[in-house]
C-alpha cells in the first residue's frame, strides 16, 4: 500500500483528490462530497466526476465549442445538409437566407447570390439587411459591378437605413472599380465618422496611391492620435489597420 502511494499511479490519485476537493469548495456543493471524494479515494473521485462535473460540461461554451468544430472536421458536408432539410420542409426566408449564409462559409459565393437575390421579393423586395449581405457576397466574389449596383439599389430604395458597413462596402466597391475620384469622396465621408480604423487606413492607402501623399499622411496622424487616447480593447481591435497605415504611409 505505502508503495502505490508513492508510485506515479500513486501520486496522480492523490492530485485527482486535490482537484476534486477545491472543485466542491469553489462551486459550493455539499460537503458531503469532501467526504466522499477523500475516503473513497479513486472511487470517490470516480463517482463526483461522473455525477457532478461531467453533466455541466454539456453546458460549457469551450465544449461545446469544440464538438461543433470536431464535427465540422468529421462532417464538413453536414450543416449544410441540415439547413436544405429544413428548407425542403419549410421554404422561409430564415431557411433561405441561412442556406445562402453556410454557402458563403464554404465559398460557394454564385450560389449564395442567387439565394440571396431569391429573398428579395414581396413584403423583402427591399429589405436592407437582406440588400447588404447580397452586396457583400458579390463583392467577396469580384463582381463588383453587381454590388455597386446592389449597395445603389439599397441607398435608393431605403434611404432611411444607415450602415456604416454599407457606407465602407461602398467606396471599397468604387475603389475596386477604379473609380478613385468617387471612392475618395467616400472614404472622406467615413473618415470622422466611421468607428473603427479600416476606413481611416484604407482612405490614407488610397490617397498614397494617388500621389496624395501629405494628405495621406495627415489622415495617418488623425488615426495615431485617434488610436493612442483610444481605451485597450479598441487599440487591440485596431493594432493592424494602425500598423499597416503607419508601415505604408508613414
Amino acid at each position: 500500500m505505502t508503495s502505490f502511494l508513492f508510485s506515479p499511479f500513486g501520486l496522480l490519485f492523490f492530485l485527482l483528490q486535490i482537484a476534486c476537493a477545491v472543485h466542491i469548495v469553489r462551486t459550493g456543493r455539499d460537503y458531503i462530497w469532501l467526504w466522499v471524494v477523500l475516503f473513497f479515494s479513486v472511487a470517490g473521485c470516480a463517482v463526483y466526476l461522473i455525477t457532478q462535473v461531467l453533466p455541466g460540461l454539456r453546458h460549457s461554451g469551450t465544449v461545446r465549442g469544440a464538438r461543433k468544430t470536431a464535427t465540422k472536421l468529421l462532417d464538413p458536408e453536414g450543416e449544410k445538409r441540415r439547413i436544405e432539410a429544413r428548407l425542403a420542409l419549410a421554404d422561409t426566408l430564415d431557411n433561405r437566407t441561412a442556406l445562402a449564409r453556410e454557402c458563403v462559409k464554404r465559398g460557394d459565393y454564385a450560389n449564395a447570390a442567387e439565394l440571396f437575390r431569391s429573398c428579395l421579393k414581396g413584403m423583402y423586395a427591399h429589405d436592407p439587411a437582406i440588400m447588404l449581405e447580397l452586396a457583400q457576397t458579390l463583392f467577396t466574389q469580384a463582381d463588383y459591378a453587381a454590388a455597386q449596383q446592389s449597395l445603389e439599389d439599397l441607398a435608393q430604395h431605403t434611404p432611411a437605413f444607415k450602415s456604416q458597413d454599407a457606407q465602407l462596402l461602398y467606396a471599397r466597391t468604387l475603389e475596386a472599380l477604379g473609380q478613385t475620384e468617387l471612392a475618395l469622396e467616400q472614404y472622406g465621408k467615413l473618415e470622422v465618422s466611421y468607428s473603427g480604423e479600416e476606413a481611416r487606413a484604407r482612405y490614407a492607402l488610397l490617397l498614397k496611391r494617388s500621389g496624395r501623399l501629405e494628405e495621406a499622411r495627415t489622415v495617418l496622424a488623425t488615426m495615431l492620435t485617434r488610436y493612442k487616447a483610444a481605451p485597450a480593447f479598441y487599440q487591440r481591435n485596431e493594432r493592424n489597420w494602425i500598423e499597416q497605415a503607419r508601415r505604408e504611409v508613414g
